[in-house]
């Protein structure tokens, strides 16, 4: 998930609204298979699996700033790109600046004064008056993290058998955390994680872009300034306090998202007072929110909360209540 903020509102946004939205269509592919206009060589998707935001803010797709406002500054340090198959290489070499499918969204967002429950923190993240514009991204690794994963599925089976390993679905296939092929995934999991980073800020340029082409200001004009990016399919060793004593723990977020509190180290100066920023994807209907971290968070859930809203049946129920209208 990415936001970022605009010193735009509503009144300048409706009356170009179509014109805005018709451009980002034409300039963030979307879609299942669609692909970016970043194209990249072997090595070149090797540095952007390495060092996510970094490449892209080096090759002109951001600012400098943006980088400090990404979990881990937008770059897992244990990825290895030898870990990752020539298969999911493939399926991810030519899809930076893509959106996807699925729930994955590009939405232009209205800031409601009823909302804003703590103003001084709001104004803290740049969020200053009714009706301001923001810009919320969801997407991540596409078809890279999803054949990484299977991938890796298959290997873990082979694994379970070595290491007498046995769980009730094929799905849950793992492997020991230390063990070469956990350490393997571990590796190519941080890849495809950079990758996502990458793809996000490869979108967040062009929405910059778009938004300069239509309003005829430069995205500095109009304080586009990313408020923060932080992932909500990954694992990561962290410290946590376990009864009583601290101890080292591999903290697997899948369908939530990190809520560190004020003052936790991995937090940039800027919201070491505030906590970090928590984005929370809506759902069509009833609109998003931006939360901050706290310590209860950190005592309760291992620094994590929701990552959006969820849903009130399966897609199976759905389907089937849709077909008997």
């Amino acid at each position: 998930m990415k936001i970022l903020r605009t010193n735009l509102t509503i009144k300048d946004v409706q009356p170009r609204l179509k014109a805005l939205v018709d451009h980002l269509f034409k300039t963030v592919p979307a879609g299942v298979g669609c692909k970016g206009f970043v194209k990249v060589d072997n090595q070149q998707f090797d540095a952007v699996m390495t060092d996510g935001v970094k490449w892209c803010v080096d090759h002109g797709y951001g600012w400098k700033e943006d980088i400090q406002k990404c979990e881990s500054k937008g770059k897992i340090d244990w990825a290895d790109p030898s870990k990752v198959s020539d298969k999911a290489r493939k399926r991810g070499i030519d899809q930076l600046g893509t959106l996807g499918s699925g729930n994955h969204y590009l939405e232009i967002q209205v800031v409601k004064q009823e909302n804003i429950h703590d103003p001084v923190l709001a104004k803290k993240f740049g969020i200053t008056e009714d009706g301001q514009i923001v810009v919320m991204i969801h997407c991540g690794s596409r078809g890279f993290g999803h054949q990484l994963a299977t991938d890796y599925l298959r290997t873990f089976e082979v694994a379970m058998r070595k290491y007498n390993i046995k769980v009730p679905d094929k799905e849950l296939s793992c492997a020991p955390f230390h063990s070469n092929e956990g350490q393997d995934y571990y590796k190519a999991m941080a890849c495809a994680a950079n990758m996502a980073f990458a793809n996000r800020q490869v979108i967040l340029h062009r929405v910059r872009e778009a938004f300069s082409h239509i309003f005829q200001r430069t995205p500095e004009e109009m304080e586009m300034h990313l408020i923060y990016d932080v992932a909500h399919n990954v694992a990561k060793v962290e410290e946590h306090r376990i009864d009583g004593k601290k101890k080292q723990l591999v903290v697997h977020r899948k369908g939530s998202t990190r809520a560190f509190p004020p003052g936790h180290p991995e937090l940039i100066p800027l919201y070491q007072e505030t906590g970090q920023p928590v984005i929370l994807g809506g759902s069509m209907e009833t609109g998003s929110a931006l939360l901050v971290g706290t310590q209860k968070a950190m005592d309760e859930t291992f620094g994590s909360t929701a990552h959006g809203s969820g849903r009130t049946m399966s897609r199976t129920a759905a389907k089937k209540m849709i077909l008997l209208m």
